[in-house]
């Protein structure tokens, strides 16, 4: 849960998040889970299996590793461990519903891989990159993706304003990171002509899209609205805000940095005698 994120309102503000303020204990290089004095997050709901089909068990071993290595790192409040099924896991998984077939995606400041991972569990054909600026987080992300065989996920450190003109991709996903408009000032920039922003905000979505929309629009935003997902499935549906892009996400500064970051490409092309290497590479 990003309530690190969404405390200092920024991707990275490094807020212990610890419901009692304990200092958590925190686990050694490598330890991606290990003995914990925290209650466990419980059976999984029947419908987790409709959700996340053949990777049902991966999803359960996530959700164990969200109630002892992301409490002991201090990535998950240690009350949030009996409801991270419902409020968390299975809240998040409920994107994909939105997500038409072989897209990419960016999950802005995903501290413990929420939305990202559910979302990369219920849809294996979609490549998530998980963007996250603080190295404890990315270590944790990278050692999750590793032990469940996530191969449609990249773990990316940086703040998604170092990566305009770095990383395009169709979908932007953040949950309690920023207020709306200072969120997409973040992930709009990286979408796409045409992509679109998917923001978990709950309650606050009506108000917070309200307040956003002269904002959006010079963000280059040509439609939004805020929707359910998860109706039918969950007890209590996923409130969105959809931001859909036009052909210059991110707005005019944007776009100019996107042309300055493609020219450098081409000059270094140039100088070295070849083209741009491509390919995702995984940031430690």
């Amino acid at each position: 849960m990003d309530t690190e994120n969404a405390a200092a309102g920024r991707p990275g503000a490094d807020v212990d998040p610890a419901a009692d303020g304990r200092t958590p204990e925190v686990a050694g290089p490598g330890e991606v889970a290990g003995p914990s004095e925290v209650t466990g997050p419980g059976e999984a709901p029947a419908v987790a299996r409709e959700v996340f089909g053949d990777r049902y068990d991966a999803a359960v071993r996530y959700t164990e590793l969200l109630a002892t290595a992301g409490v002991q790192r201090g990535l998950i409040g240690p009350r949030e461990v009996p409801r991270l099924w419902d409020r968390h896991v299975l809240n998040c998984a409920v994107l994909a519903e939105l997500l038409p077939a072989g897209i990419t995606l960016c999950d802005v400041g995903s501290g413990a891989g929420l939305p990202g991972i559910p979302v990369a569990l219920a849809r294996p054909d979609v490549s998530v990159t998980l963007l996250e600026p603080l190295l404890r987080r990315t270590t944790f992300l990278e050692e999750v993706v590793r032990e469940l065989g996530l191969e449609n996920v990249t773990v990316l450190r940086g703040r998604a304003e170092e990566m305009v003109g770095k990383l395009a991709v169709d979908v932007v996903t953040a949950r309690a990171v920023a207020p709306l408009e200072r969120l997409a000032g973040w992930g709009m920039p990286l979408l796409r002509p045409h992509g679109q922003m998917l923001a978990l905000k709950g309650d606050s979505a009506e108000q917070e899209l309200a307040d956003s929309r002269a904002g959006l629009a010079k963000l280059g935003a040509v439609e939004w609205s805020v929707i359910s997902v998860g109706e039918g499935t969950l007890e209590t549906s996923t409130r969105v805000v959809q931001v859909k892009a036009g052909e210059s996400p991110g707005g005019v500064k944007a776009a100019t940095r996107r042309a300055k970051a493609a020219r450098a490409g081409r000059n270094a092309s140039a100088r070295t005698g070849g083209a741009p290497r491509g390919g995702r590479r995984r940031t430690r």
